[in-house]
């Protein structure tokens, strides 16, 4: 078999179901062992706007999109804006009756998708199975699979309604089989492999509470975070989590704060705008020394922005936001199995050190989905970092804020029989009790929560390194842009160009020695999707080295590894003259 790396991009209107033809596809190459990526880009819109789903799927793990389309299903006629994406050996698939376009790359198949659902049985809207499955076709791939698929979806509703599904793609998989001369893209053939899980960032989130033993979530609906809620609400009664959906972000923060005080693992969920009215709690989650998960799903500000595009603008502001000054941990994972492992780190953390710990998604990967092998589940340890009431008996004067050298004080829940725990949002003593000693408690108990961050330090793990090790040039970046930039480095050192990277997805606080790499860097350079460059000023705030190059994008739309590629070899060569 070729090898293969091929993009399908569904482009349309709102409504005209992209998503169904993208995850059935998605699901279709996942089931037999094939790698997806897959990423969407909608319009803040219910319905029209012009949208499109992109498929990735190779046969070697793909973690970001590509700049180029082998197979255009184009919907509508604003279509047309994806054909610079084309090559010569690309096909665009429309139907005429619906959307007249005109592509000049590549070949063009036109399908009357409507009349051959209907043709076949169906209705009108069973056009989006013809489109999957022509495109099956047009690759020679298992359409038992599709049909598997369809009977998953319909059997239940209606095993009638699955039949004539079944019916209409077989109809239009013999409409696009073997319809192509000249084999312009390989052959998929009908098995490669094992089946894969297929997740998108919010179920990873989700899947990696549940298995910190989560037990609460409070949150408001925001996108692109929502889908986090929605999931663990569908797991509700299977694991035991109370779902509260809240009246707003500011009763989100304080309801889980009670949750975890009171004992359970909590968490809450939002963007940036809904973090915004968080902040308070989060301030108060300082002083109390209350644990709490916080994920932040990015989305382009200021204000309501781009509701429905990605970015990583959030990243100075989670870090420095709240009143006062205590500890906190903020991850950034890279890609979606990632998500699932630095969502339990954070249940971890926060439980261990007793603060908030937030972490950094964004819509790009809350919405993308990816094919994951397996999760080390045996590897997941839930540590909660409580006193038993055995281990009360044994104190003759509990202190819920005891000063220690760690900074972490012994933590008992509130209704034990063995100590009192007392709490206060106002500075307090070591028992907790309000306190205006200026002299002595004031300063102490602010050094006790800051002694916390000496251990944080050595929690915080050192950057990804890929590429040549003796690489005198280096790619730097953090959280979602680590598949682009992965993929930019195979790109550039295919080009002679000899270069590392070094990817970040702990973020704050930030481990000084982790960045020796750049004593020896002749060429650094920093990636990321917002417009200061606020990973770089937290580098030069940490090491105090300044890297001037940098690719910044936000126009809501994530990095391809292609365009990195290219804008590194102009800022390299404009160095240079």
């Amino acid at each position: 078999m070729d090898a293969i790396d091929i993009t399908i991009k569904i482009a349309g209107e709102a409504g005209q179901g992209l998503q169904t033809i993208g995850q059935l596809l998605s699901k279709a190459f996942s089931r037999n062992g094939f790698y997806v990526f897959a990423n969407q880009v909608l319009q803040s819109r219910i319905r029209g706007g012009h949208n499109w789903f992109q498929v990735r799927v190779s046969d070697k793990k793909v973690l970001a999109p590509c700049d180029t389309t082998d197979i255009l299903i184009a919907l509508d006629k604003e279509s047309s804006y994806h054909k610079k994406e084309l090559t010569k050996n690309s096909i665009t698939i429309f139907d005429s009756t619906l959307a007249k376009i005109e592509i000049e790359k590549g070949l063009t198949l036109d399908i009357p998708l409507e009349k051959i659902a209907k043709d076949s049985g169906g209705n009108k809207l069973m056009g989006n199975t013809v489109a999957a499955a022509a495109v099956l076709g047009i690759l020679e791939y298992d359409i038992g699979v599709l049909f598997d698929l369809l009977r998953e979806s319909f059997g239940e509703k209606s095993e009638d309604v699955a039949k004539t599904n079944i019916k209409v793609a077989q109809a239009g998989y013999n409409f696009s089989y073997r319809k192509i001369q000249g084999n312009r893209l390989p052959v998929m053939g009908k098995n490669n492999g094992v089946r894969r899980m297929l997740l998108n960032g919010s179920e990873a989130v989700a899947l990696g509470a549940l298995s910190s033993g989560c037990k609460f979530i409070s949150a408001y609906p925001m996108s692109p975070s929502t889908g986090i809620m929605t999931y663990l609400a569908s797991k509700e009664k299977e694991f035991g989590i109370v779902v509260e959906q809240s009246e707003d972000e500011i009763a989100s923060i304080n309801i889980a704060l009670g949750a975890s005080f009171a004992g359970v693992r909590a968490m809450t969920a939002s963007s940036g705008g809904g973090f915004a009215l968080m902040v308070e709690g989060l301030s108060l989650a300082g002083m109390t020394e209350t644990p709490l998960v916080i994920i932040d799903a990015q989305r382009p500000g200021p204000a309501t922005g781009l509701p429905t595009r990605t970015a990583q603008e959030d990243l100075e502001y989670s870090i420095f936001s709240g009143h006062g000054e205590a500890p906190r941990a903020v991850l950034a994972p890279s890609t979606i199995e990632d998500v699932f492992y630095a969502t339990i780190k954070a249940f971890t953390l926060a439980d261990k050190y007793q603060i908030p710990v937030i972490v950094l998604s964004d819509q790009f990967l809350a919405d993308s989905l990816c094919t994951i092998d397996n999760f080390d589940i045996d590897s997941v340890k839930i540590e909660r970092y409580v006193l038993t009431d055995e281990a009360l008996k044994n104190i003759k004067e509990y202190k819920r804020y005891q000063i220690t050298k760690s900074g972490i004080s012994p933590r008992a829940l509130p209704g034990n029989p063995y100590g009192l725990v007392v709490a206060d949002s106002d500075e307090h003593d070591e028992k907790g009790h309000i306190t205006e000693d200026l002299d002595y408690t004031r300063p102490e108990m602010v050094r006790k929560r800051n002694r916390k961050n000496a251990g944080l330090l050595k929690e915080m793990s050192p950057p990804v390194r890929y590429g040549q090790k003796d690489a005198k040039n280096v790619l730097i970046g953090w959280g979602s842009t680590y598949g682009a930039l992965k993929e930019a480095v195979d790109i550039l050192n295919a080009e002679k160009e000899k270069v590392s990277l070094a990817h970040f997805n702990e973020v704050w606080p930030l481990n000084k020695k982790y960045f020796d790499f750049l004593d020896k860097a002749k060429f650094a350079c920093v990636a990321e999707n917002n417009f200061r460059g606020q990973f770089a000023h937290l580098i030069a705030a940490t090491t105090g080295k300044v890297i001037e190059h940098r690719i910044n994008k936000f126009n809501g739309l994530p990095f391809s590894a292609q365009e990195i590629a290219k804008e590194y070899k102009r800022l390299k060569k404009a160095k240079s003259s």
